[in-house]
């Protein structure tokens, strides 16, 4: 069985015209799918408009409560019910899921280093329940988890999408072939991030790892590709970056490489 994990984020969450564009290329691929979500561009729409300051840290966001207030209403009821709608609209029987929705994805608070992230969550292999979510791919329906969690001990986190996607994929490699997508509003990892034509078609660690030095990459494209990397070094099939209606389209996109 293949199975494709989709990650989708940035300003397609933020665009309706672009939302569903994505979504439609998502129902058109072949095979079990799972869509991952975040929605950070909606949050801080609201966050403003709600005169809550956002803060982000080296691409990540730090959570207090009232974010976390607004992270779950945006993320878990806002867009997931948007995309389930959508995709229902082209025939993809989808249920859109937060991580305590049947024990889906179980997080634990990240540790205060020298950066207090505040209601964070991480995952490991062990966070995803990849019984429940065979179940439902077997029966037809599409998972859309937003990237809320939970501790197990009641209560919500906020993950980050990325994240979420690598370690779903990561699980389910072990007993099926995996393709891990990252759709965002650009071609791929940019080379000149002024020139949207500059993708790259391939990437490995080492040019990541130069490119990262030489701040090439910066902001939340370094926590996307340090996802991505872990997913492909540990066990998922392919991996890819790119624009969602390029999801079939191996010639038109970033992939990754040893």
């Amino acid at each position: 069985m293949k199975i494709h994990v989709v990650k989708m984020g940035g300003h397609l969450m933020n665009n309706h015209k672009s939302l569903h564009n994505s979504l439609k290329a998502f129902s058109e691929l072949q095979g079990h799918k799972i869509l991952i979500h975040g929605g950070g561009k909606k949050a801080d729409f609201i966050s403003k408009k709600m005169g809550i300051p956002t803060k982000v840290i080296q691409g990540r966001r730090i959570t207090d409560k009232e974010t976390l207030d607004i992270v779950v209403m945006t993320y878990a009821g806002i867009i997931n019910k948007n995309i389930v709608a959508i995709l229902q609209s082209y025939h993809s029987n989808a249920l859109g899921l937060c991580g305590a929705d049947g024990n889906c994805i179980q997080s634990y608070l990240r540790k205060i280093s020298n950066i207090d992230y505040g209601y964070v969550g991480d995952v490991n292999v062990k966070s995803i329940n990849t019984h429940l979510i065979k179940f439902l791919l077997i029966n037809n329906i599409i998972p859309v988890f937003c990237s809320i969690t939970h501790n197990g001990m009641g209560n919500l986190l906020n993950t980050n999408a990325d994240t979420i996607a690598s370690y779903i994929a990561i699980s389910l490699a072990k007993d099926f072939e995996v393709e891990l997508h990252f759709c965002f509003e650009k071609k791929g990892v940019l080379q000149n991030v002024q020139d949207s034509e500059s993708y790259l078609k391939k990437i490995n660690f080492d040019l990541f790892k130069k490119m990262k030095k030489n701040h090439t990459i910066a902001n939340g494209m370094i926590p996307k590709l340090e996802n991505a990397f872990f997913a492909f070094q540990n066990g998922v099939d392919k991996v890819s970056i790119g624009l969602p209606h390029h999801l079939n389209d191996v010639n038109n996109k970033t992939v990754l490489c040893l």
